[in-house]
């Protein structure tokens, strides 16, 4: 049996490696057009911001030390151009020699990953503006922005690889600048997630600039000057394209396989294509999203591995291992903050016409009375019917990590809101308090979804009639420091006292700092006759970075 396999980074590799441990006796030829295999793609941006010093720490594997394990033959710089289903045979190139030649294969695997997206721009070719992919790429921008130590950088592109190529840069000494089109970063977010982010980029002295859109480059003396829409023009000395990818199908559609709706490889359940003896992983392919039931691709390392060992199950054993998808958990450091998403944020449910409530919650990441403990923001999406959790984001400090795992965990398994209510964890005051701040996101939800507390959101907060009552339940002290606008002050601690105040005729909004308040007070009002009583999820805090975000946006 001969298998063939094009590309050999995480799916590729993974799938070779696994098909050798089925399958000692088949012929196993691996191609790889770049000069490096198996290698950290996500660990690029922290090799060229110093963080990773040696560059072999880079590499899981080399070609001659995966040729001399799995006696698998390696070609790398050599890149498939064709493959012909009817006579199961590939073209290939030696990209050094540019000999071109054929092999037939019994099976074959594609992982050809995903594209740079880099668009008809005015000058996008200049040197000194890259996109990050591949090791190559890595080596040339290392280079160049140790030539250019000190200077101006622009990171084209809010998303995951940007800010952590605009973090590396500024941690190397750089002035960086980064250019979002659209209204927020991080578009797998929701927006009081996103903005929680943004506040802290800022805070660092990155110049974040939103809905703002680049027109083109243009070299002047030894730099670059990036040409805004609106006319503006920013100096750089180095570029970072990160616009965002796309499925590589340029193999898949020559053959004549089935592209799907999101213009990625058609795959089944078992990851087969359109034709039974090609299969293909990794962020070429698209699958059913398994929460909205969409087609999507996704663009992670974790998803590629896992897809590479259940492909080399289903060529070697035949179809009996089902991929059952992939719910796009991620995350980011942001600086010394972490942000991380798992499951469908309320943006892209909505989108899906697909009937949903939100949350936020804020919570300490360990016990108050531990030194060290940092407020954690939690938002989760569930169905109103059975408090099925369909989404999570987290932003936070120490244990932020950890908790999104365990929301992608629950997730996964079809788990629900009272999942997280009665999660076990380990606790003890350096790690966590008695109430997780999981915990507390399912407390919330279940008083939600069983509308014991009613909730608007920060951006509710503009539309509120002139004729309701906006209340601040904080103390004195915390309202004078600053409030929503037209809101009036009765501390919790005297509503009980203060309820002939408040007409039971009137629609009540009700905030404190992060929500907790918030709800003592809506209980009290509820149970003394108040029909018409919501309380604002996330508090003012939450409101306030929203609002303020939004300002500068």
């Amino acid at each position: 049996m001969k298998y063939i396999i094009v590309g050999a980074v995480a799916g590729g590799a993974s799938t070779a490696a696994r098909l050798r441990r089925l399958d000692e006796k088949a012929e196993i030829v691996i191609f790889e057009k770049g000069a490096y295999i198996s290698y950290a793609n996500c660990g690029l941006p922290y090799y060229i911001g110093d963080v990773i010093r040696d560059r072999n720490k880079l590499f899981v594997q080399t070609a001659s030390a995966f040729n001399k394990r799995f006696n698998i033959d390696v070609r790398v710089r050599t890149e498939v151009m064709s493959v012909d289903p009817a006579n199961k045979t590939i073209s290939a190139m030696n990209l050094a020699t540019g000999e071109q030649y054929t092999e037939t294969y019994d099976k074959l695997v594609l992982s050809p990953g995903a594209e740079p997206i880099r668009p008809p721009l005015p000058g996008i070719d200049l040197a000194g503006i890259f996109t990050l992919r591949n090791v190559t790429d890595t080596d040339y921008i290392k280079a160049y922005v140790e030539k250019n130590a000190g200077g101006k950088a622009v990171v084209v592109g809010g998303g995951f690889i940007g800010l952590e190529m605009a973090e590396s840069l500024h941690g190397i000494g750089m002035d960086v600048t980064i250019i979002e089109m659209g209204g927020q970063i991080l578009a797998p977010l929701d927006y009081p997630m996103a903005a929680l982010a943004q506040h802290h980029i800022r805070s660092k002295g990155v110049d974040l600039r939103l809905n703002t859109t680049v027109a083109g480059f243009e070299r002047n003396g030894a730099g670059l000057t990036v040409l805004l829409k609106d006319g503006k023009q920013i100096p750089a000395d180095v570029v970072i394209l990160s616009i965002g990818v796309k499925p590589d199908t340029k193999l898949a559609f020559g053959a004549g396989l089935k592209l799907g709706a999101a213009k990625g490889i058609y795959v089944n359940e078992f990851l087969q294509t359109s034709d039974p003896d090609i299969y293909a992983v990794g962020d070429a392919i698209e699958f059913v999203n398994p929460i909205t039931g969409n087609s999507m691709s996704t663009y992670l390392a974790g998803p590629a591995n896992k897809q590479g060992r259940i492909c080399a199950n289903n060529v070697v054993l035949g179809n009996t291992h089902s991929y059952h998808g992939a719910i796009n958990t991620a995350i980011v450091k942001v600086f010394d903050m972490t942000i991380g998403a798992t499951g469908v944020a309320s943006k892209h449910l909505t989108a899906a016409k697909i009937n949903h409530l939100a949350s936020t919650t804020h919570s300490g990441s360990h016990a108050g009375y531990y030194p060290g403990s940092k407020q954690m923001s939690i938002q989760i999406t569930f169905s109103p019917v059975n408090g099925r959790l369909l989404g999570a984001q987290v932003a936070g400090y120490d244990g932020a990590d950890k908790r999104l795992d365990i929301l992608a965990s629950v997730i996964q398994s079809k788990g629900t809101i009272y999942d997280l209510s009665e999660f076990e964890h380990a606790y003890a005051p350096p790690y966590s308090s008695a109430k997780d701040p999981v915990n507390m996101s399912g407390f919330v939800a279940e008083n939600i979804i069983q509308q014991r507390l009613k909730v608007v959101y920060w951006n509710d907060v503009a539309t509120i009639d002139k004729a309701d009552l906006l209340i601040d339940v904080r103390s004195p002290e915390e309202f004078a420091g600053g409030t929503i606008p037209d809101s009036i002050n009765i501390p919790v601690d005297e509503l009980r006292g203060r309820m002939n105040e408040l007409p039971k005729d009137k629609n009540i909004f009700i905030f404190c700092q992060i929500g907790l308040r918030g709800y003592l007070a809506q209980r009290i009002l509820v149970q003394n006759g108040y029909e018409h009583v919501k309380n604002v999820s996330g508090g003012f805090a939450l409101w306030k970075i929203c609002v303020s975000e939004q300002a500068l946006g």
